[in-house]
């Protein structure tokens, strides 16, 4: 006898049922044990000696003393003529203490326009380099005025 639709039918939905069981017990089932982990290695034990602590970098110019004596701080020299660098009182203890100030840099500066080198009054100069020094020791910032920026 021919198997007619509704036979075939009952012996999908039986495959099907059974593969959903299949599944279902597959399902239920406890994972694998993991695979064994290879071991850590070992991290050596830390040694009782310590680095040498590396010196702290040395300035790549030197800067003039600090310890100015009492009177004017700055000369300016221009062909030989030696012209004392005027700065009022305020201005001048701010200038012993932190030389790298813009008040200070300005009357360096000043000089230097006109041609001249800056010394100090114990004789040593302050150069550009010297300045480019003082300018790592502080922020400055700047304004340009009603010029075109520069790009």
């Amino acid at each position: 006898m021919p198997a007619g639709p509704a036979l075939i039918g009952v012996k999908a939905a039986s495959r099907l049922g059974a593969f959903a069981v299949a599944l279902a017990l597959a399902a239920c089932q406890p994972a694998p044990p993991p695979a064994a982990l290879p071991p850590a290695p070992s991290i050596p034990a830390p040694t009782a000696t310590t680095p040498a602590a590396k010196p702290a970098p040395a300035p790549s110019v030197a800067l003039p003393r600090a310890d100015l004596p009492p009177g004017p701080i700055y000369r300016c020299e221009v062909g030989g003529v030696s012209t004392v660098l005027p700065l009022p009182e305020n201005i001048e203890s701010l200038c012993r203490r932190h030389p790298e100030m813009g008040p200070c840099q300005y009357e360096r500066d000043s000089c230097r326009q006109r041609g001249g080198r800056v010394l100090t009054s114990l004789g040593e100069e302050v150069t550009l380099r010297v300045e480019s020094e003082y300018d790592k020791r502080v922020t400055r910032v700047r304004f340009q005025g009603d010029v075109a920026p520069k790009r």
